[in-house]
């Protein structure tokens, strides 16, 4: 399989197809409601590349502090229904600043919001991802944000990185653009450590990364460096280049555009991967867990093969067919995830055996495998 170098440098001149990732720390008044200027800086600049003729998507922070300030709220909440309440508010206000600023360009956007679910339910996915290719058809810029009236999850601001790696998985597009208040990744935290150097380049996915990553990000925007190098990573699944830079550097996007040298690129290690593919890699809702042998493990790695019972060594976690598992090399990283045929309880009987005992174990035999190859993606 080819994969990309370092020497074969991807050149942001040259992607047409744009996610643009907005962080709440730029869109904010440091919780003091949405600052116009800014949005009306990154229309402007929206605007201006739309007419080289890239197709661009925004994922947006800023809902529930938009919704905080119309609400007369100091503190952000901690109780679910009430930051559900704060993003329904807020949302109103996001998307109409959005909207009312990108008309005087002549351009419509459309408010797409979107949660884990949506991305998990193959259906779904297709569904949403027919959408956003008809809107870019129809050169209108969808505005992306998650859907925190629904999510039973934390509301977490820094989930943004994550979907926004995920948008730019649905539409394969070029470029992934996270804009937040920093320069870029840096080898330390540049707020502890004045001489850390930025990384002007790597390849996405490099467990270094998350090494250097910092911890934390400011008091709005909860996400941080290391969730934006790990959407890099998924990104790059869909063979995405991603720039990590800060927003607030004048014509940032037009920068971008020309290559010049800005923030951290993030290439991808690999050519893309198939759509299905894709869509198993970016699952985050994971119901269990599976150990391989090293035989098993070398095997899924190198002869792109299904997943056996003999070489699987533990089972964890409550899962039924068709759900989520991790596969775990016998050092427990991460290699592989994928769907798999049978249920936990029956799953821990048959690991270890060869395929044809699985009927005499069970009772009955649905698959020979654990987990097909159709249904597996190597992930490390």
């Amino acid at each position: 399989m080819k994969t990309h170098t370092m020497a074969e440098k991807i050149k942001t001149s040259e992607c047409r197809r744009w996610v643009i990732k907005i962080g709440s720390s730029l869109l904010t008044n440091d919780g003091r409601g949405l600052a116009t200027d800014a949005i009306e800086g990154w229309v402007e600049q929206v605007a201006a590349l739309k007419k080289t003729g890239r197709e661009l998507l925004l994922v947006s922070s800023g809902a529930v502090a938009e919704g905080m300030t119309r609400l007369g709220w100091t503190r952000r909440p901690h109780a679910l229904h009430e930051l559900q309440a704060a993003a329904a508010v807020g949302q109103m206000g996001l998307i109409q600043a959005y909207e009312s600023r990108f008309q005087r360009y002549g351009l419509h956007t459309a408010q797409v919001l979107l949660t884990h679910d949506d991305l998990a339910d193959r259906q779904r996915y297709l569904n949403a991802r027919s959408t956003l290719r008809s809107l870019l058809g129809l050169n209108v810029i969808p505005v992306v944000n998650e859907n925190d009236t629904v999510t039973t999850d934390e509301i977490r601001f820094g989930d943004n990185d994550t979907l926004a790696a995920l948008v730019a998985n649905l539409v394969e597009a070029d470029l992934l653009v996270l804009l937040t208040d920093q320069a870029g990744m840096y080898e330390s935290d540049p707020r502890t450590n004045p001489d850390a150097a930025l990384v002007a380049e790597a390849q996405a996915g490099d467990p270094a990364l998350e090494t250097m990553a910092a911890g934390s990000g400011s008091a709005l925007g909860r996400g941080g460096m290391l969730t934006k190098v790990r959407a890099a990573a998924l990104a790059a699944r869909s063979g995405t280049l991603t720039v990590i830079t800060n927003g607030q550097e004048p014509d940032v996007l037009q920068r971008i555009a020309a290559d010049e040298a800005v923030g951290t690129r993030l290439y991808p290690a690999r050519v893309p991967l198939a759509a299905r593919k894709q869509w198993l890699a970016g699952q985050l809702q994971v119901k269990g867990h599976l150990t391989v042998d090293e035989g098993a493990m070398n095997v899924l790695r190198s002869a792109g093969r299904s997943l056996l019972p003999v070489g699987v060594t533990r089972v964890e976690g409550r899962f039924e067919r068709g759900d989520l598992v991790v596969c775990r090399g016998p050092d427990g990283n991460e290699i592989a995830r994928g769907l798999v045929n049978y249920n936990a309880a029956d799953s821990s009987r048959i690991i270890g055996q060869p395929s044809q005992r699985i009927e005499a174990i069970l009772g009955y035999v649905d698959e020979p495998e654990l987990i097909h190859r159709d249904n597996l993606v190597l992930t490390g």
